[in-house]
């Protein structure tokens, strides 16, 4: 679909704290972890370390013998081995959290809602630069989500310029922007998004929870309750608004 646009894309190898070849059984297992917002924040500061880390060290959101049990999944998955001194470190070190919450979410598209998945795109697009994060295509429709594992306050200006510029060039029957935290978008996030479109921009509409949606094509949620449930919730809105209307 990427190709038929006009495009040559290719794929990155996505950075993940675990061989990117894992058997499904492992692969499964690794998923049902990420599926817990504790557990990714967790994974998310033990990568951040860079190296040698206590429980204590990689999550300041859970209490101590919480921390050690998520860092003994690490252990038990195959991601950390044990050190002296009740330390921990990581057996496949990466830069950032991102390619992790691309593979989990790409992984997730696939499973539960039968997308056919590409995550870590090259796009090579023409003055318009960066990755595609998670592409995905199901009933002749293409999907594209934009993936954010910091909190909001660390989100720029420019970062969503360029998020703009690529859907722009892409044209996704369907865009989502992705942030993955608890906090609430509304305060920095959607106004962010809001003023990148075109004039006249309508006013955001709250789906449910901290789903929102910018334009019956572009939708903005984050992982307060459910990061999944709320990027299915997403979908079904944009695929309503794709579909004729109502008899």
């Amino acid at each position: 679909m990427l190709v038929r646009r006009g495009f040559q894309p290719s794929l990155a190898t996505l950075d993940l704290p675990f061989p990117s070849e894992v058997d499904e059984a492992l692969a499964e297992r690794i998923a049902e972890r990420l599926g817990h917002y504790a557990f990714r924040l967790f994974l998310r500061g033990a990568i951040l370390r860079r190296g040698s880390f206590t429980p204590g060290e990689a999550s300041k959101y859970v209490e101590a013998p919480r921390a050690t049990e998520m860092a003994e999944d690490l252990v038990s998955l195959g991601m950390a081995a044990r050190e002296e001194g009740g330390r921990y470190r990581l057996l496949h070190p990466v830069r950032n959290f991102g390619g992790t919450l691309e593979w989990y979410v790409g992984r997730e598209l696939r499973g539960r809602l039968g997308f056919d998945v590409a995550a870590g795109v090259k796009f090579h697009a023409p003055e318009v630069g960066g990755d595609l994060d998670v592409v995905a295509a199901a009933e002749g429709r293409l999907l594209y989500l934009e993936m954010k594992s910091s909190p909001p306050k660390h989100l720029a200006q420019d970062e969503v310029a360029a998020f703009f510029r690529r859907v722009r060039a892409l044209r996704p029957h369907l865009a989502i922007f992705v942030m993955d935290t608890a906090l609430r978008l509304s305060d920095k996030v959607v106004p962010l998004l809001q003023a990148e479109l075109s004039a006249p921009a309508p006013e955001p509409r709250r789906v449910l929870r901290e789903v929102w949606a910018l334009t019956p094509h572009l939708y903005v949620v984050n992982a307060k309750q459910d990061l999944m449930t709320n990027v299915g919730i997403a979908i079904a809105e944009g695929w309503r608004a794709l579909s004729p209307p109502p008899p």
